[in-house]
């Protein structure tokens, strides 16, 4: 499991008082830069080579301001040319939000899913869930 903590912002807040639901896939996205780093280590955007295919986040309760979240990600399955990620927000103890989504690999050049390289699999295969 990949972690890492984030200081809500006082931006990041809605007209209820609450951390907006527009947040969290971007928290989110961050918490699955670790997993980018495997399939492209230095980040470079002219090798990037993935895509999101798919989202969902289940808001489980409010997220407030001024107390900090932590972003849990994992790898629930490995595909061919994907892979599917879990992620949570944990304030104060408390499971706040969750959600999966689906990453592929991606051939840019030519506009296609590629099979995700055994090296690269290797490595995903390590931080499966169990």
């Amino acid at each position: 499991m990949f972690t890492y903590q984030v200081e809500p912002r006082f931006s990041e807040t809605d007209a209820l008082g609450h951390i907006n639901n527009t947040v969290v896939p971007a928290w989110f996205e961050q918490g699955r830069m670790p997993i980018f780093r495997i399939f492209n280590p230095d980040l470079s955007l002219v090798q990037w080579n993935l895509i999101l295919k798919k989202m969902e986040v289940d808001f489980v309760a409010q997220i407030y301001l001024f107390s900090p979240v932590e972003i849990r990600t994992s790898i629930l399955a490995v595909g061919n040319t994907s892979l599917t990620i879990h992620q949570e927000v944990w304030q104060k103890d408390e499971l706040v939000a969750q959600g999966d989504c689906v990453m592929v690999h991606f051939d840019y050049e030519n506009q296609t899913k590629a099979p995700i390289p055994k090296p690269v699999r290797e490595v995903l295969e390590q931080h499966l869930v169990k």
